[in-house]
């Protein structure tokens, strides 16, 4: 394991020959364009509770209120954050790579839309989307409209969720993975179908501590692809990782786009 401020030739040169891309990005990211990790927004209404008692089946049928507002809240608060230039270097990376006959496949643990606002189309949100609903009983998909809160100010009082339009009996959720559930298989088997056929592995912002989906860049040791970690710590991941870099992704990321697209490392000029 090696570990950077900055890339390097080899790191450069990895991001130049790589046709397929697999990017796996995790919390750090978004924190990066303002919106709090999934345990720093414990404040207001949800002080008292820990995240995974606002994060299960469990608590949602005990206190459907609580939950629902906590979720309705945190939709509110991603609308109010851009992507960063870490979402945006992906995005480009992946524009530049498409239009090469390339790939570049994002895979997210994030459930909010910033790589898609960068203008990024992900392959699997592994941990659902903060803006999709269903239903508790039926599984019926549901429409709302935007909720009507201040993302900056945690509301004062909570809200019932609705019930389904279409069944009538169960209650609408917010279509994420809950602690306990099993993640969505087709996204799972679409990202590790991508990791194992990338070329090179990029880990961006993920502690490496929530499974499965910690699991999958380690795919990438079966046919010995370049695996880079992209983070400002060390994290579960760290030791199986061929390159850390450490910094902000916002950083590090548009660097690996600039080798990607042009050549080198930024600031210096390449001779072949």
């Amino acid at each position: 394991m090696k570990v950077l401020t900055t890339i390097d030739d080899e790191v450069s040169a990895w991001a130049q020959r790589a046709r397929r891309v697999a990017v796996l990005t995790g919390a750090g990211i978004s924190a990066e364009s303002g919106v709090p990790t999934f345990r720093e927004v414990q404040t207001g209404l949800w002080e008292r509770f820990s995240a995974e008692d606002l994060a299960t089946e469990e608590a949602f049928h005990l206190d459907p209120a609580r939950v629902w507002t906590w979720y309705r809240w945190r939709q509110s608060l991603i609308r109010e954050v851009a992507p960063n230039p870490g979402h945006t270097a992906i995005a480009q990376w992946q524009r530049h790579l498409t239009e090469a006959g390339g790939r570049l496949d994002v895979i997210t643990q994030n459930v909010d839309d910033l790589h898609e606002r960068a203008g990024a189309e992900v392959l699997a949100h592994l941990h659902g989307s903060i803006f999709a609903f269903h239903c508790t009983a039926c599984s019926a998909p549901a429409e709302l409209p935007e909720p009507d809160y201040d993302g900056f100010t945690p509301p004062e009082q909570t809200e019932s969720p609705p019930s389904c339009p279409v069944c009538g009996e169960g209650m609408v959720r917010p279509s994420v993975v809950w602690f306990g559930e099993m993640l969505p298989m087709d996204a799972f088997d679409a990202a590790a179908e991508a990791v194992r056929a990338a070329e090179l592995i990029v880990v961006a912002g993920t502690s490496g501590i929530v499974q499965p989906a910690a699991s999958l860049p380690l795919l990438g040791l079966e046919r010995g692809t370049p695996l880079v970690e992209v983070n400002p710590e060390a994290t579960e991941l760290s030791e199986a990782m061929d390159v850390c870099l450490r910094g902000p992704s916002g950083q590090l990321l548009p660097q690996l786009l600039h080798a990607a697209t042009w050549g080198g490392q930024p600031g210096r000029t390449t001779t072949a």
